[in-house]
């Protein structure tokens, strides 16, 4: 059973600003003993709460649930900083180095367990974004839940407002590539292969194998060529 002096800590990493002097001393030592890189992964397993690196920026404010044996590397920023986000990671999820995690503006963000998002991965969840379970997003991939409008040419693009189409949609098991980006109003289904740099702007099927930019069918995993 967890010590209150895990809890304490566990609670403060969730809110920044919390974290005592000697907690955040305590996380420096563990992971400086625990390994490199993936070494430190079975930190996460150490307690019920998530291992969020100290070197982490955290700033959580909506609706928060996070699982057991949840990872969060060095480096990594996970920021909602209007109230207005919904962030859920199920048991297992990996976060690794450089990644950053960006809800807002009511957007929402639900990962399925055991999906591991490599380094630099890019979510900016200013809409829906939704990934299944066991899904592995290989290092630098982006997705991209709206659009900025650009219809009225009396005014600077940044003024004027987003666009969605519906948000992004991963089903279980898909394997995307380093260097994947991912567009509004997609949904991909259970077990497609996305081809490293591939830029995907319609959906695709259960088992597709796509690459390119567009992103285009190739073949069916199991069957022929598309």
């Amino acid at each position: 059973m967890a010590s209150r002096t895990q809890k304490a800590l566990c609670a403060a990493l969730l809110i920044p600003g919390r974290l005592p002097w000697i907690g955040g001393l305590f996380l420096r030592l563990a992971r400086g003993l625990a390994g490199v890189h993936k070494e430190r992964r079975f930190l996460a397993a150490l307690t019920p709460w998530p291992w969020i690196s100290p070197s982490a920026e955290v700033k959580l404010r909506g609706h928060v649930n996070i699982g057991r044996n949840v990872f969060v590397d060095d480096h990594c920023i996970v920021h909602m900083p209007d109230g207005t986000g919904t962030l859920e990671l199920a048991e297992g999820v990996s976060l690794w180095r450089g990644s950053i995690l960006y809800i807002a503006d009511g957007g929402s963000l639900r990962v399925g367990a055991d999906t591991h998002f490599q380094a630099d991965t890019i979510i900016t969840a200013l809409g829906p974004v939704e990934f299944g379970a066991r899904v592995q997003v290989a290092p630098r991939c982006a997705f991209y839940p709206y659009d900025h409008g650009f219809a009225d040419v009396s005014r600077p693009i940044m003024e004027q407002p987003l666009v969605r189409k519906g948000g992004i949609h991963v089903a279980d098991d898909v394997w995307f590539g380093t260097g994947v980006i991912v567009l509004d109003g997609v949904r991909i289904g259970r077990g497609a292969v996305i081809a490293a740099g591939a830029v995907v702007t319609r959906d695709v099927p259960a088992n597709a194998v796509v690459a390119g930019n567009p992103a285009r069918i190739l073949k069916l995993r199991g069957g022929a060529a598309s």
